[in-house]
């Protein structure tokens, strides 16, 4: 049963009904079964009109949303022969960010990606999918592995940002953060980054400082959650609503600023409501943005991917 967000009320309206007419009679009655299929029209176009309008903070909860595919359900999907590599050499494993070698439609590819977890125990297992400095020296081990077998590099990006806690600091948050973006800079192999749900701050760019970077439809890309920003410009965060429309996180702002190359549609009613079809349209995009790059030798992958970032707002200071 798909769990409704407060904006959804009347399609929740709409499939509460239709599951009394399926217990009221039996299903193969030419009536029921019309009526079933007048609501079911109602329920496409209620979602279309919602979806079509989503303010960005009600984006920010789409992105969000419980259900909605994670980072292990993609490499389930698309990548065969996946084998998972743990730990950093350092300290210790970070199960925020998961990483391994595998095939992706018939190429051998690298892939890492920020997993928050799907319920009670897995998220605390994954922390939310906000990594510790050993998630990112994990995710650059990885990126050197895929440079030294010239094997491409796909990640999953799905953090509200990286951990913020004491211990973190401590152990050089930022560093591996900032080590982790050069070391995505410095790379001579091909990389293709989706944010398939929140990227918040560095701790989403760390890992995605890539030759292409791709959106889903529904899902954001900021330097700060909108409550974080609220807490520090307003000192409330009952003003996210608001800074989320200030920090242009959306799929469509984005890619009008540059900061990303495309967005990939999801379903009607975003990606939780058919997980199947959202994951395949992931894969579809990874694949085209894979055959744009891949006949580029390493040292022009490197440049290309440098002055992507490097020009990164250079139209918003010009205008």
């Amino acid at each position: 049963m798909t769990s409704f967000l407060e904006f959804e009320k009347p399609v929740a309206e709409l499939e509460g009904k239709m599951e009394e007419l399926r217990h009221m009679s039996d299903i193969g009655d030419i009536k029921i079964a019309d009526e079933l299929s007048k609501l079911q029209g109602r329920i496409d176009k209620s979602l279309t009109q919602i979806y079509n309008k989503l303010s960005p903070w009600q984006t920010v909860m789409v992105a969000r949303h419980p259900e909605r595919p994670h980072c292990v359900d993609y490499i389930s999907a698309l990548i065969d022969e996946f084998t998972p590599l743990a730990g950093d050499r350092l300290f210790a494993e970070d199960a925020a960010i998961m990483g391994g070698i595998g095939r992706f439609r018939g190429r051998s590819v690298v892939v890492i990606g920020q997993e928050k977890g799907s319920d009670t125990e897995t998220r605390v297992k994954h922390n939310f999918g906000m990594a510790r400095p050993e998630g990112y020296r994990k995710a650059q081990r990885l990126m050197a592995l895929a440079e030294q077998f010239s094997l491409p590099i796909i990640t999953l990006v799905d953090t509200p940002g990286a951990y913020p806690g004491i211990g973190a600091e401590e152990r050089g948050q930022a560093e591996a953060i900032a080590r982790s973006i050069e070391v995505c800079l410095n790379l001579h192999v091909p990389m293709v980054s989706v944010v398939i749900g929140e990227g918040g701050s560095g701790g989403a760019i760390a890992i995605a400082a890539a030759n292409r970077v791709l959106m889903m439809e529904h899902s954001v890309y900021s330097v700060i959650s909108p409550e974080g920003c609220a807490s520090i410009l307003w000192r409330s965060a009952d003003h996210s609503e608001e800074a989320a429309d200030a920090l242009k996180m959306t799929s469509k702002d984005l890619l009008k600023l540059g900061v990303i190359d495309a967005i990939i549609p999801e379903p009607l009613g975003a990606a939780h409501r058919d997980r199947d079809d959202t994951i395949k349209r992931v894969g579809d995009g990874i694949d085209e943005a894979l055959k744009e790059i891949e006949g580029l030798d390493g040292p022009a992958l490197r440049a290309q991917r440098r002055e992507r970032f490097i020009a990164l707002g250079n139209d918003v200071l010009s205008s």
